[in-house]
């Protein structure tokens, strides 16, 4: 394909979130001692980044794997974990390196207090069967409701309990406040607590992605596709520029799409390292130019 001088712009504010972050530098730091480590599940939910800690040793495995280990390090990833899966590695010897996001964590903590009250119901509004929601739910020995859409809420009549509503970390806020609306109109109860625990970062980032979409004519959004929170940012920027294309590398791009293109922009996930968006950007600039 023949250069045409468009200009390719990084988002400024993708990259990991310092929850992510955080995870990454543990993984890092605890490879560097050159001991055997694993880690419970993918510890950012994208292939290319999960695949270059593999290669430096980073062994991933699923729970079934987990449970037949012993005397071993094992990583709990910042989605968190329930308490059964820290029972299991005192049992067996584990040792757990606890990478954690201390927002997850302190969710956490504030379900587990909240159990407590008399003629009470938790709700959970998040995504069925997420990792961290299933961390939230161990917290309270699966005590609580989990609804992902006000489509959940179509078979259920009324509340009579006193009701406290948490949200999953990376919830969409709209849909977060459409559920809290519609539990409301069913509500029976004489009091509704709402916990607003949407991780601050993914809120500035709604923002930011759609003010990203509008300032470019084409955007690559660089995610897997197993990621909750790049399936939401990518159709948030797909809704605001048709012409949004989601990509796991440079080798899925089609650069017929952009033979008339001036500005085009890359974008991920909080779970995409900025290191995979500069190696897009830079791939894209060979082959398309940029001025």
């Amino acid at each position: 394909m023949n250069a045409h001088n468009a200009t390719v712009e990084i988002d400024s504010k993708a990259g990991f979130c310092q929850g992510v972050v955080n995870a990454i530098r543990i993984a890092e730091n605890e490879l560097q001692k050159g001991e055997k480590i694993y880690c419970l599940g993918d510890i950012v939910h994208n292939k290319t980044e999960v695949e270059r800690l593999k290669s430096l040793g980073l062994i991933t495995i699923n729970y079934n794997e987990f449970e037949k280990l012993s005397n071993c390090k094992v990583i709990v990833r910042a989605h968190g974990e329930p308490p059964s899966t820290f029972n299991i590695a005192r049992r067996q010897g584990i040792t757990i390196v606890d990478a954690t996001c201390p927002i997850v964590f302190k969710l956490q903590k504030e379900i587990k207090a909240s159990n407590t009250a008399p003629n009470s119901e938790i709700i959970i509004a998040g995504k069925q069967g997420h990792p961290e929601v299933l961390g939230l739910l161990g917290q309270i020995e699966g005590n609580a409701r989990v609804i992902s859409s006000v489509e959940d809420l179509d078979s259920i009549k009324s509340f009579k309990k006193n009701l406290t509503i948490f949200s999953q970390t990376t919830m969409d806020r709209n849909t977060y406040a459409e559920i809290i609306k519609e539990i409301c109109l069913k509500a029976e109860c004489r009091q509704i607590n709402i916990i607003n625990s949407i991780c601050k970062h993914v809120l500035r980032r709604k923002d930011a992605i759609i003010a990203f979409a509008r300032a470019h004519q084409a955007v690559l959004f660089v995610s897997s596709p197993n990621s909750s929170n790049g399936m939401y940012l990518f159709n948030l920027c797909k809704k605001e520029n048709s012409r949004t294309f989601l990509i796991s590398s440079a080798e899925e791009i089609d650069y017929s799409l952009f033979a008339d293109t001036q500005t085009i922009g890359i974008s991920g996930a909080t779970s995409t390292p900025m290191w995979l968006m500069e190696q897009v950007a830079a791939i894209v600039k060979e082959k398309i130019g940029t001025h």
